[in-house]
């Protein structure tokens, strides 16, 4: 894990160290890669992978909502902590969804809230999955997975990137992935939460793609209850 931090006061910077690395040694956990920046510009240099970001917003240069808005155009699964003594910025920070806003001076304990759910998130969107066909295996993160769609004696694997067919039926399917960030909303569909940007009590639609599923009536109440509990583990 790669966490960084950027603000352009040092001591903000050395309180955020110090908490990650308490935390992480209390709790006897590998110690992540702690990178620090003191201005957006620093951080936007910064090339290799970012798990999770702790962002100051008031910054000489570029803001920290321009950083945000670029580091999520990079990676949308990227965790964004939000650090400023500003809340008059928070609805700015909305738009690039920030995971958790923190304020200024530090709260120990909304800290440690902050970095477990974290990375419980970190955690589940970097599971992968393996995906069987009769001649080929594939390993594939969890997230990049649209939906499972089973369609005439066959199931399908939706990605971004091609569809699969799978050796294994939707039992397996449902038993194998995530339960906390998919959903079965068919008989004939388990749809990814964090990819679905719109649905009604008949179709579920995805982000960035053309893919449909569908929703049974009689899960439509309970598909929405989750979804939003699922949105709502993940504001700020």
């Amino acid at each position: 894990m790669r966490i960084l931090i950027c603000d352009d006061e040092a001591t903000a910077r050395n309180q955020l160290t110090d908490l990650l690395q308490t935390y992480f040694k209390k709790n006897k956990l590998k110690s992540p890669s702690i990178v620090l920046h003191s201005s957006g510009e620093s951080l936007l240099c910064d090339n290799d992978n970012m798990d999770i970001v702790f962002l100051d917003i008031e910054m000489p240069g570029i803001d920290g909502i321009l950083v945000g808005n670029e580091l999520k155009k990079r990676n949308h699964n990227m965790i964004i902590i939000v650090v400023t003594s500003y809340a008059k910025y928070l609805d700015d920070a909305m738009r690039f969804q920030v995971f958790r806003y923190l304020s200024k001076p530090i709260d120990k304990r909304r800290f440690i809230r902050c970095l477990e759910d974290a990375i419980k998130q970190y955690s589940s969107i970097t599971i992968n999955i393996l995906i069987e066909e009769k001649k080929h295996v594939f390993l594939i993160p969890a997230e990049e997975i649209f939906c499972i769609e089973a369609r005439n004696k066959q199931v399908l694997v939706h990605t971004a990137v091609r569809d699969y067919i799978s050796i294994h039926k939707m039992n397996y399917w449902i038993e194998t992935l995530p339960q906390n960030m998919f959903f079965q909303s068919h008989r004939s569909f388990i749809v990814n939460l964090q990819l679905v940007t719109e649905f009604d009590s008949s179709i579920i639609h995805f982000k960035n793609s053309p893919l449909i599923a569908y929703m049974a009536r009689r899960n439509f109440t309970r598909f929405k209850k989750f979804f939003l509990l699922f949105w709502e583990g993940r504001k700020y």
